[in-house]
């Protein structure tokens, strides 16, 4: 079945106001979220939360959905506020002890550096490596590896399947950040084997701010405790007439690791958002943002940009003139990209077109 990507595009408002390749800094809303929200908030008012339990049989379902996008069982997931929360449960529910290592890779998401660092207090090595040297940064003393699936300031994408073999083999604990990928490149968690893999679903998942998931793998959950503890924590929660006093027992899914309740509105956006991408279909997806990002290359390189990374929805280039200089000159023009550690990056998703990558090259020339 052909996609009428002109029709897809009319469900994006926004982009009728401007020339939008920016999505590795904000998604666009579909018009299908914003109608799942409202819809949510007049169910309020027709019904007064009456049905609130409901909602988590709601939530249940996005689950599913999200098994369905990533490869996963729904029980694996956990709904979080954002990546940072996801992080923060792993590495701080681990017992580190002095000499113990963290690698990540260089230029990474500030998030992988943050905790990490913070860590050196307790004796902890932090390592950042270029991916050449990331085999030799993994020694015996390392406990965890933190990356994500696209670099978010030059589009790096590191053989994911190859890097979870090779941790799995040496007992060291994998961390993955999908948020610069999930929802315009496939990915298959059964074939990487992360032990835990977040994404924020305000980017490529076209999700408001608050709507974000993780993947907790089986084994981790048996030995990873919450962070965050609730009347959700108990297995046995949906019995509000009747809620457990006393020490909790956790649930064996992922959803031990919510601990109370969800922020419903962003979740139904999210929802209505990835129906959408599942209707149209994830390698329908790739195959549009690839080529896309093909062309946005192209056009980098004939108006003088050296482009560092080009196979992901991400595109770098360096310019003679600073990259902050050039994007806010595009954005006079409405035409919003974004400036990253002296890189000019261009991210379309599947709701971009040709015509935007043609007023991209026409304003930098």
């Amino acid at each position: 079945m052909e996609v009428n990507w002109a029709e897809v595009r009319a469900q994006f408002p926004a982009l009728a106001a401007c020339t939008y390749l920016n999505t590795a800094t904000f998604g666009q809303l579909p018009t299908c979220a914003t109608d799942a929200v409202a819809a949510h908030f007049a169910r309020r008012d027709r019904l007064a939360c009456v049905d609130y339990l409901e909602w988590f049989d709601d939530a249940d379902r996005i689950r599913e959905s999200i098994g369905r996008l990533i490869h996963c069982d729904a029980s694996d997931i956990a709904f979080i506020p954002n990546a940072s929360t996801a992080l923060s449960l792993l590495f701080g529910g681990l017992d580190w002890k002095p000499g113990d290592r963290v690698v990540t890779l260089q230029d990474e998401f500030p998030n992988h550096y943050y905790y990490a660092e913070h860590l050196r207090h307790r004796g902890v090595e932090f390592v950042e490596t270029p991916f050449t040297g990331f085999y030799d940064a993994v020694t015996p003393r390392t406990r965890a590896v933190a990356i994500s699936t696209v670099n978010y300031s030059t589009g790096f994408r590191a053989p994911l399947e190859e890097v979870a073999a090779f941790l799995r083999e040496r007992g060291v604990l994998l961390y993955v950040d999908g948020t610069q990928s999930v929802g315009a490149l496939r990915i298959d968690i059964s074939s990487i084997r992360p032990d835990m893999f977040a994404v924020d679903g305000y980017k490529w998942m076209l999700a408001p701010n608050g709507a974000s998931f993780c993947y907790v793998s089986p084994e981790l959950r048996q030995r990873l405790e919450p962070s965050v503890i609730g009347w959700r924590s108990h297995k046995d929660w949906r019995r509000p007439e009747n809620l457990h006093h006393g020490a909790p027992e956790f649930s064996g899914r992922a959803e031990k690791y919510e601990g109370g309740m969800l922020a419903f509105a962003p979740l139904y956006a999210l929802g209505a958002s990835l129906e959408m991408m599942l209707e149209i279909g994830p390698e329908r997806i790739e195959c549009r943002v690839m080529d896309l990002a093909a062309r946005i290359a192209d056009a980098l390189r004939e108006q003088g940009g050296e482009v560092l990374h080009c196979d992901s929805p991400i595109v770098t280039a360096r310019f003679e003139r600073g990259a902050s200089e050039l994007a806010a000159a595009l954005t006079t023009k409405k035409i919003l990209v974004a400036a990253r550690r002296g890189n000019l990056r261009v991210s379309a998703h599947f709701y971009n077109n040709e015509e935007d990558i043609m007023l991209l090259k026409r304003a930098l020339r």
